[in-house]
Parts: structure tokens; sequence; C-alpha cells
């Protein structure tokens, strides 16, 4: 670019940062009942103590067990008693969905094929954000949407992070610089986007610009060549299955019924043809175990799969879902500082996030068209792609390849379908309700941040057209719980309900779970972190942490409290979204496997057979979180015996395909046991079904 061409780029940024700015004022103005609006709780009552100043550990109200959710589901069998609503999906907009309808008072049940964020929920970039580069689009396009986007989402970033204080929170991202013109540009930018959070009393810590010096400071491994400085400035960062299976247990807290692993088989219709409830089997119990669950609304909150659930009620609907595949890799913790992430932008014009989570580094993402699969891989082409932007920021002597990838994976985004867009990058994250003819309301699109608005956007719909009364069934918690306005029966409650395990949560709660239970400091940060005020109860499961894996904090009693409080029923659901393992380190997940397989059997019942048909099953899932072909051929005893330790776990198909050992038809020799019968594996790499 010439200087010329920098210098009008510059006034045209400028003058889009000025309608930003008199946006941003105006709002201020006309919406300043927002400005007071973040929640101010009180903070927790003081921890008992004995007579020798020990702290006594709080105890809390036991919750329902999957069985104890069932047999609700059952109750419900008959068109005479049935449910106000009934939630097709356990992502996070159909929990933040059964939440919302919860603490309105409707008898609310909800429903997942898998486990709660099993899909896409679970395969973000982790950040809680109104979209920088969206507030970009929307003035360079001269588009409203797109800025309504970014507005709702400032809001709802505020929500989110007063809600789940203990899993999410603020963090700075750095934008490198290596243009002198690009100073001014993403000033302006980064100051408008602080602008329009603020003036909805919705900011954070104000952008600031740095040096070089200080530039290099604060993110060590920065390219040094060429870089005049850097902007900073703050969004948020969240665990989000960690938020999604709260949501979907603090739903249950205030009378939802919540089944996971409970499959929609068919939609139910009354005489006039009108929808009125759902077969759901149950998939843990078996092909036999159907059960009809009738309900006065049905709502489809399925994201990638809205389609296929829109087509149970009309075999001849239109799509609605462009699906969009975003790919992440994780690198070790050295990569990056633990509290500083990168945005960059990429060289096809997408953005590339290089962000500090959860003691490692997350890199992503990518944004392009795909097929629908249950268990999506990350493409070779994809990693690469990534690991080649990445290059381009950090110092040549910090070199960066596929054998430091300990985890990839892909998430399909369910963007909304715009027959004018030319591309899925190019397509607004704005979320739509619909409702059909038959009564499926469906709910689709949007993005994580907005789940909230999503949900209470559903429910306000639900109750218009399913002709509902709100109030009606009060919550079953509500004397015991501060957070339910109940001066408004019926109003959206989920401004200010904060999440299982927020209640209690304050920043001393690592020192006080290290003091009373001897923990290391890190297994207490990452307690606390996890599960809030419920760490207590983590920790007490076990007389002595006993770590899982050496080098990280993840402990042996989370696997028990994932199957006894948050209804954990496979290895997958525990080391993928109650302890995060899998999409931290694929190789330590395997290495962690036979440990969860004992304590889940010993929690849940299961016979040999049930342990042998979970190994195969995890192993499988694990390959979607970037485990190696090569180590998918790894039997338990091998595990145990450290030979995943002797081979290298590398994402090269072919190299893979060539050393590990293969059947007479020249594919990778399986164990029996391994249940992988839906992909076969070629010599050259490739997979036939992928």
């Amino acid at each position: 670019m010439s200087a010329r061409q920098g210098t009008r780029r510059i006034g045209r940024y400028v003058a889009a940062a000025s309608v930003t700015v008199a946006a941003g004022s105006a709002f201020y103005l006309i919406q300043s009942r927002r400005a007071n609006a973040r929640v101010s709780y009180q903070p927790a009552a003081p921890l008992q103590r004995d007579g020798s100043g020990r702290i006594i550990p709080p105890t809390f109200p036991q919750t329902k067990s999957r069985l104890d959710h069932l047999a609700e589901l059952q109750k419900h069998s008959t068109a005479s008693d049935p449910y106000d609503l009934l939630v097709i999906g356990g992502g996070a907009t159909g929990t933040g969905i059964a939440l919302d309808a919860a603490t309105r008072g409707l008898r609310v049940a909800l429903v997942e094929r898998d486990d709660f964020s099993a899909g896409t929920s679970s395969k973000s970039t982790k950040l809680v954000h109104g979209g920088v580069r969206y507030l970009e689009k929307a003035f360079w396009n001269l588009d409203y949407n797109q800025y309504e986007l970014v507005r709702e989402a400032l809001r709802e970033r505020s929500t989110f992070l007063d809600v789940a204080p203990h899993l999410a929170k603020p963090l700075p991202i750095l934008l490198p610089v290596y243009n002198w013109w690009q100073l001014p540009y993403f000033w302006a930018g980064t100051k408008a986007y602080d602008l329009l959070a603020w003036s909805q009393g919705m900011g954070l810590t104000s952008s600031y610009l740095l040096g070089k010096k200080a530039a290099l400071d604060a993110f060590p491994l920065l390219r040094k060549d060429k870089l005049t400085g850097a902007l900073v400035y703050y969004d948020g960062q969240q665990n989000d299955a960690r938020v999604n299976v709260s949501l979907a247990m603090t739903a249950s807290m205030y009378g939802a019924t919540i089944l996971n692993h409970a499959e929609v088989t068919k939609l139910e219709k009354d005489a006039s043809g009108r929808i009125c409830g759902a077969r759901v089997r149950d998939t843990i119990a078996g092909e036999d175990s159907e059960h009809m669950v009738y309900a006065k609304g049905v709502i489809n909150a399925t994201g990638p799969y809205s389609d296929a659930v829109e087509k149970l009620d009309d075999p001849k609907r239109k799509e609605l879902v462009a699906p969009s595949s975003g790919v992440h890799i994780v690198l070790p913790k050295d990569f990056c500082p633990d509290e500083m992430g990168i945005l960059q932008a990429s060289s096809d014009g997408r953005v590339i996030f290089f962000l500090p989570w959860e003691g490692r580094t997350i890199a992503g993402t990518t944004d392009n068209p795909c097929a629908i699969e249950r268990e999506p891989v990350a493409k070779d082409e994809e990693i690469n792609f990534i690991l080649k932007e990445i290059r381009k920021f950090l110092a040549p002597e910090k070199k960066v390849s596929r054998d430091d990838v300990l985890a990839a994976w892909s998430g399909i985004r369910p963007l909304v379908r715009d027959p004018k867009a030319k591309n899925t990058e190019s397509l607004v994250r704005n979320h739509l309700v619909t409702v059909s003819d038959s009564g499926l309301l469906t709910c689709a699109g949007g993005k994580w941040t907005t789940y909230r608005q999503m949900a209470e956007d559903a429910v306000d719909e639900a109750i218009r057209v399913f002709h509902l009364t709100p109030g009606a069934n009060a919550p079953l918690t509500a004397a015991s719980t501060p957070d339910l306005d109940t001066a408004h029966p019926g109003a959206c409650q989920t401004h200010h309900i904060r999440l299982v395990g927020a209640h209690g949560y304050t920043p001393a709660l690592p020192s006080q779970l290290a003091e009373t239970f001897s923990l290391p400091a890190d297994i207490a940060e990452h307690l606390a972190a996890c599960y809030g005020d419920r760490a207590w109860e983590v920790a007490s499961l076990s007389p002595s942490p006993t770590r899982l894996v050496p080098t990280l904090p993840f402990i042996e009693s989370e696997i028990r409290y994932g199957a006894r409080r948050e209804l954990a029923q496979t290895a997958a659901d525990v080391l993928a979204r109650r302890m995060r393992l899998a999409f931290l380190d694929a190789r330590a997940a395997l290495e962690t496997l036979p440990r969860a397989i004992d304590v889940l059997a010993e929690e849940l019942g299961w016979d040999a057979a049930r342990r042998e048909e979970e190994w195969g099953q995890t192993v499988r899932f694990l390959h979607s979180m970037g485990l190696s072909r090569e180590l998918m051929g790894l039997t338990r005893e091998d595990v145990l015996a450290g030979k995943h330790r002797e081979r290298r776990n590398s994402f090269d198909g072919r190299r893979a395909a060539v050393t590990a050992p293969t059947s007479g038809e020249g594919r990778l020799a399986l164990p029996a046991h391994a249940n992988l019968a839906a992909k076969s594996i070629a010599l050259d790499g490739a997979e036939t079904d992928h």
C-alpha cells in the first residue's frame, strides 16, 4: 500500500470512527437506563470456622440425578399433563432457553442427543466479545445489522461476566502494528469499540497504545522487525463447555427437566396437524428405551442440526443454516503470556486469535463452508493455514511446527443462511427466531456471547405463539435464592440469575481451598475457576488430591463430581466437557482414559462390556480432538504400559499410516473393540467418509 493510499484509508476510517462516536453518544443519551444495569452482588457470606480456626467447608443441596430427570420426563407422557415447553438441543442456546423459561415459572424440559456442549458450544474461540472486526465491517459496508450485532454483543458481554464470574473474565488483546498508518487506524477503531461499550455502561478497561519496546515487554515472542508499536483492547474470555454445563445445572436447580444422551426420533402432531410433543429415545438405556413427551410448545435449538429437526416437521423445508468450519489448535503455554492475547489479520482478510487459555495457548480460527458431521475432524490444510499465519507475527527464533500441536478441533458454526452472501465469512452472526405452520419454533444463528439474548427472544416468542402463562409454575427454589425478582413474576430473569458456583465465589477462594485441603496452588486455582463455590465439594471427594496428569491440575475427584452432580455419562463427557483435558492435550486425555473409565465404572455401575465399548468410542472421539491415527490403534493395556509415549503424536496422516501396523487390506489395524466401523482409514491417510 502506498503512503497516499494509507492516508486515504486513515481518512475513511477516522470518518467512520466519528460516526461511531456520534452514534455511541446518542445511544448513551437514549439508553441511559442501561448505564446502571450491571448487577451488584452482595459479597459471599463469611465461611464458618471451628474452634481451632480451621475453615468448615460449606455444603450444598443435593442435585437431581439423571434417573430423577428421566422419571420427570416420563410423568409427562400423556396429553393431559404436558410441559409448557420441550427444548431440543443442549448447547448454549438450548440450555439458555431452558434456564430462561424455568425462571419465568414455566414447566420446561430439555433433551440433548449427545452431551451438553458436545458440539459447537464447546469448540468456540473461548471469547465473550462484541466483535471488533464486525464493527469495522459495519462502517466500511454501511451495514446497520452488523452494528446492531456488536452493540447487542457488548451488552451481553457485561451480563456474561456478571453471572459467571468464575468462568469468565476480561482479557487484554494486543494488535501488533507493522505499518505506520495502522496506528491511527487501530486507535480509532478500538476507541470506537470502547465508546460503544461505555455508552451503555458496559465497558471494560479502556484500550491503550504501546510503543515498540512496551509491546515487546508485553509479548516477548512478538516479531521485532518492522514492528512500530501495538494497540491493546479488552474483551472477555470464558470456559465455554463449563459455562454450558453450568447453564444446564442452573436450569435444573430452578426446576427444569434436563436430560442428556436423549435423542428426539419423531415430532408428534395432533389431529389438527399441530406439534404436541416428541418421541425421545434414551441412548444410554438402548434402542428400546423410547418415551413420548407432550408439550404445549416445542423449540428447536440444535445449532448446526436445526435443518435436520425442521425436516422432522416438514421434509420439504428449505435449509436455514449455512454451516461453516472453525478450526482451532492448541499449543504449549510458553508461546503466549498468561494474561495477554493477540489478534492479527490473516492473509485472506479474516483474523487469527492467539490467546492464553487454561494453561495452554489456543490459536484460530478458520471460516470455511463445510458439511455437517457429528464429530468433525480438523483438516490438515486448516491446521497448516493457522500455523502459517502464526509464524508471521511470532519471532523467527520461536519456531512453531506441527509437532507443537497438542490438540486440534473443528467446530461447526450454525450461521443463518443469506442467499445473497458470497461466502460464510460475510454472513452476519445475528440470530433468527421462526415458527412453522405446525408450531415448531426454531432459534438459529447467533454466537456464544449473545446466547442469553437469543434465549430471551425465543421464550418471548414461545409465550406469545403457544399462549403460555408465565409465573404459573413458580421455580422450585424461589424461596432460597436471592437472584429471583419476585416483584415481576413471569418477566425475563436471566439478566441477573447467577450460574451454579457463582454465589460463593470470591478471589480468595483458591487460597481458602489450598488452606483447607492442603492443595497445591495450581490445583486450587483450577478448581475455583472451573467450579466456583462448588469447588468445596469437588475437593472434599478425595482426602488427598490425585493428579490425573503429572503436569496438569486435573484431579480424580473431578471425574466423580461430574458423574454425581453434573450428569456426566461417558468418558468423553468428563474428559472434554467437564474437565476440558481433551481440548488441552489429546495425548494426555488418552493417558487419562483408563483411570477415567475405571472411576466412571464405579460411579455408574458399568460392566466389562460397557468399559470395552467406552474405550473404543472415546478413542474415536479423541481422534476428532487431534489424536493421531497411530495412537488410535493402542489398546488400554498399551496405554497402561506407556506405549503411547513411544509413538510420535503426529498430525500427518500419511506418516502415521506408514508407521502404524496395518491389516492385510492396507488399513490401520485397530482393536476389535474400538467401535470405529464408520471410519475406514486408508493407507494414504484419507478417510473414506470424511
